[in-house]
């Protein structure tokens, strides 16, 4: 008989999850009886070297064969902590460590508490949402390609549906320098489609004055790149949004800028000294020189995307703590946020003076990171990141959910995998950013989606142009998106829907995820399910309720999102064989037929979503 304590149950650890400052936490564990244990501590280490905690339990009652031991307890310092138990038995003690979801004595790993500041909120409008990403050059382009002040060199394709220029220069460089010519006027134009879809937040890629198409190689962070349009555009784009209750976020890019940049100015583009031009340049001391100016600190070994020194005073000033701020300039344009570029480069102090000077000038900004793990115990350059512990960040891009989802439609796992992967982030997570999590299936730095549930080719940039599905595997990616997109939408979190997505669009990564959108192309059937996702996605319980599993094995997911009364079920059935289910009010589902009184039969590939 193993000691049970299985942190995600409520049974042995109220509340469960995460704890703010000054909260009271209660911990029961069942020993079995002939233990003879006589007394139980819990152990906590603050990851930060504050001092440890030790919880004193108690013996309080006898079920079967166990004895209750229970042990209350609060949090004054916000930290990352991590636990173990030590049982003491009349002649000795010995600790007891995690083991899987079992518990094993003295080996194992320790189990983790996040605490964080009492006042640590989220915007509300974040929590539920339905995130659409425009990749703003391959969207929608309304008039003239306006090319005044475009960074050279750059081609422009005569077609909107021709294939993305993939090939390498002769020098073996991939350059990433041809557009298609989106831009502001396009995307407001096409913003009722965008709301058609639930849309209630709008993410856009970086939007500066660059050289490439994909414009993180900043150039000028205040001027937008004339082939997107002008600030008034960007300004009635703003307001377009926020007519149809859409919020607009925007790609802060701040662990490096563009070498043919303002600030740098190695191509000497601009009408500025940079630092690569001048050991005088106001820019010098945000970057990092071995032997100047040729060799420098740069992202990846990247010479075109120097990095800055993010704690430079001047380079502080002008991005976050100025008057005139590059935060302070995009937010009183109209933008409602930003999701930070490589979150697990930037600085603890750094987010934190930036999180603080949002928050100064719009109190409900929103603050995403791009981090692809758990971010609740992320660690970067040997450096604990404190994104909720010092509620800093607000949201992250939530790639261990997108793993889970794939790996189990892929049949690398029958379901257990995924729920335990569902819950140790929730458990890991305060609330209010596990609503708010950024739930994606794909990005402009993945493969589509539809090919990514498929096909693991990794053949030539060549054949990956030629490749397209055929249609046997089109039709098996397609039932597996079907299911995968349920699960983004009706699990705990915002749903993010890259854009295309929805539209049936596949390819590998980098640039063929970056094709155009299909106008006119589009599949259908695809496109409505998506409009019939965002619709149900605005439903209290799926927006900010608890999430439960009721099963997550042999294929078949089933869980519950119950909040304030309203309960909805979603059955997931991966399996070969047909699910009976209970009955129920249902709100939408494929495959699904009567079973019999009160039971419902769901097929394979099938899917439902009940309201209880």
């Amino acid at each position: 008989m193993r000691i049970l304590f299985d942190s995600k149950k409520k049974m042995f650890k109220d509340p469960f999850g995460t704890l703010t400052a000054g909260q009271e936490c209660t911990l029961h564990i069942h020993i079995p009886q002939d233990v003879r244990a006589v007394k139980a501590e819990c152990v906590l280490f603050a990851d930060d070297g504050y001092d440890s905690v030790i919880v004193t339990m108690n013996r309080t009652e006898q079920k079967g064969a166990y004895d209750i031991f229970e042990g209350s307890f609060s949090l004054e310092h916000p930290a990352l902590y991590f636990y173990h138990f030590v049982i003491f038995k009349e002649s000795g003690s010995f600790r007891l460590f995690k083991y899987g979801s079992d518990t094993n004595m003295e080996d194992g790993d320790q189990w983790q508490l996040t605490c964080t500041p009492a006042n640590f909120t989220t915007p509300h409008w974040a929590k539920g949402a339905v995130i659409y990403q425009v990749f703003p050059d391959r969207f929608y382009r309304k008039g003239q390609c306006d090319l005044t002040g475009k960074l050279q060199p750059y081609t422009v394709h005569e077609s909107w549906n021709e294939e993305v220029d993939w090939a390498p220069t002769p020098e073996g460089l991939v350059l990433n320098n041809d557009f298609y010519g989106g831009n502001f006027r396009g995307i407001t134009e096409k913003m009722d489609y965008i709301a058609s879809l639930g849309t209630t937040i709008l993410y856009l890629n970086p939007i500066s004055k660059s050289f490439s198409s994909h414009r993180y190689d900043t150039g000028d962070y205040k001027t937008p790149d004339p082939m997107l349009g002008t600030v008034e555009d960007f300004r009635a784009l703003c307001n377009k949004a926020h007519e149809y209750g859409i919020k607009v976020i925007l790609d802060g890019v701040y662990s490096h800028t563009g070498s043919n940049s303002l600030y740098f100015n190695k191509e000497g583009a601009f009408d500025s000294v940079g630092a690569y031009q001048s050991r005088r340049s106001p820019y010098y001391s945000w970057y990092t020189f071995h032997k100047y100016p040729n060799s420098y600190n740069s992202w990846w070994n990247f010479d075109t995307l120097p990095t800055v020194n993010k704690l430079d005073s001047a380079f502080v000033e002008y991005i976050i703590t100025g008057e005139s701020s590059v935060v302070a300039y995009w937010l009183r344009q109209g933008c409602d946020g930003f999701r930070l570029d490589v979150a697990d480069e930037l600085p603890n102090e750094f987010l934190d003076l930036l999180k603080k000077r949002i928050r100064e000038i719009k109190p409900d900004a929103l603050l995403l990171g791009e981090v692809w793990e758990d971010a609740s115990n992320k660690e970067a350059y040997g450096i604990r990141k404190r994104y909720f512990v010092d509620g800093t960040l607000d949201s992250v891009m939530n790639y261990p959910f997108r793993t889970a989802i794939i790996n189990y439609l892929k049949g690398f796992d029958d379901g257990h995998g995924l729920a335990n992967t569902v819950m140790t982030i929730l458990e890991n997570y305060p609330a209010q950013v596990a609503h708010s999590n950024m739930n994606l299936l794909g990005t402009h730095d993945t493969a589509r989606i539809l090919t990514a549930l498929v096909d693991d080719f990794d053949g030539s940039r060549e054949e990956k142009a030629k490749r397209r599905l055929p249609h046997d595997l089109r039709n098996l990616a397609m039932g597996r998106f079907y299911l995968a997109s349920v699960l983004q939408y009706t699990l705990s979190g915002s749903a993010s829907l890259y854009y295309g997505d929805e539209a049936g669009m596949e390819g590998y990564k980098d640039p063929f995820n970056r094709r155009t959108y299909p106008w006119g192309r589009e599949d259908p059937m695809l496109l409505q399910h998506f409009r019939q996702l965002g619709h149900l996605k605005k439903l209290p319980a799926l927006r900010w309720g608890d999430t439960e599993f009721l099963m997550a094995e042999q294929g078949k997911v089933a869980f519950r999102r119950s909040y304030q009364g309203e309960k909805v079920k979603v059955f997931i059935n991966h399996s070969a064989e047909n699910w009976e289910i209970p009955d129920g009010m249902v709100l939408y589902s494929k495959f699904l037929t009567n079973a019999a009184p009160k039971r419902l039969c769901l097929g394979s590939m099938g899917f439902a979503i009940i309201q209880e």
